[in-house]
């Protein structure tokens, strides 16, 4: 559970898409904090199966290519921040988005060999496999929407080498309408792609959606973390991967930290570095200087 190493020429090629060194990343809403994806890297086959209070969520893996992994919704923050994009720009957006993939990968601040492009392949085949019913934003007389992560995929290789020349997605409406949709998307930092563990990337996402920059951060119960990662490991597990990634400390822009509630319940309260002094080591670490920040977002 860490951060990986820079990977080599850590930056992105001169394609309208998919110049994350300035341009702000954004990931949906509604998708950052509940249990969409699975925060294992071998392969799952169990569903998640999430309510609290009237929200439900029910996540189906396909047995031949498993459960989409957050790892795999890399992809879905690339085409997030690509439909945005298009969108400040004056573009008009789409559901489907044409890309080659060698831009996809360094923009999500991976390398770009022979086996990238195979783990690309599997990620996007998980993706489009994985079946998702929820009630949320359940409108008018539908009481849930039941959809995949990508509705379909395509490439295109040179012929002679075999190398792949171009692919394109398709997302489906209900990730498609809560991009777009007023207040769908947030920014995040762009070190999230470094973050090498499952559940630590799950918190940063969920301290991203609830703490902001609020000054008094944003806590929650241990037991009420686990129930909403739809982790498939068991609490204790579950919670001692949570104290180790409290005391390694390498979330990008927020600091966590436990303690223990009358109830004798262990507490994790995340807070923006930005609110430490300065002179804190917690406080948070520069961001690139070309980043384009955009405010209140």
């Amino acid at each position: 559970m860490s951060r990986r190493r820079l990977p080599a020429g850590d930056s992105q090629p001169d394609l309208f898409a998919a110049t994350f060194t300035d341009i702000p990343v954004r990931d949906q809403r509604e998708v950052m904090e509940r249990p969409f994806f699975s925060l294992a890297k071998r392969p799952r086959v169990t569903p998640i199966e999430y309510q609290v209070g009237n929200v439900w969520i029910e996540v189906s893996a396909n047995p031949k290519f498993g459960m989409a992994t957050i790892w795999d919704a890399d992809i879905l923050i690339w085409a997030a921040t690509q439909i945005t994009e298009a969108m400040d720009r004056g573009l008009k957006p789409s559901r489907t988005i044409q890309f080659h993939p060698y831009n996809l990968l360094r923009s999500i601040r991976r390398t770009a060999g022979g086996k990238d492009y195979a783990r690309l392949r599997a990620a996007l085949e998980r993706l489009t496999h994985t079946a998702v019913r929820t009630n949320i934003r359940a409108q008018d007389n539908r009481k849930f929407a039941s959809f995949h992560w990508i509705e379909s995929w395509t490439e295109t290789v040179v012929e002679q080498s075999g190398e792949p020349s171009g692919m394109t997605i398709t997302l489906p409406d209900w990730l498609y309408n809560g991009i777009v949709g007023k207040g769908g998307i947030l920014t995040i930092h762009e070190d999230y792609f470094l973050l090498t563990g499952g559940i630590e990337r799950w918190l940063y996402r969920v301290a991203r959606k609830h703490a902001g920059k609020q000054p008094t951060g944003w806590a929650f119960t241990m037991r009420q973390l686990y129930e909403k990662s739809g982790s498939a490991a068991r609490f204790s597990d579950f919670a001692g991967d949570v104290r180790r990634i409290v005391e390694i400390d390498q979330l990008p822009e927020y600091h966590a930290s436990t303690v223990r509630n009358a109830e004798g319940e262990d507490i994790v309260l995340f807070v923006h570095r930005s609110t430490f002094d300065p002179t804190d080591p917690r406080h948070e670490h520069a961001r690139f200087k070309q980043r384009r920040i955009l405010p209140n977002i």
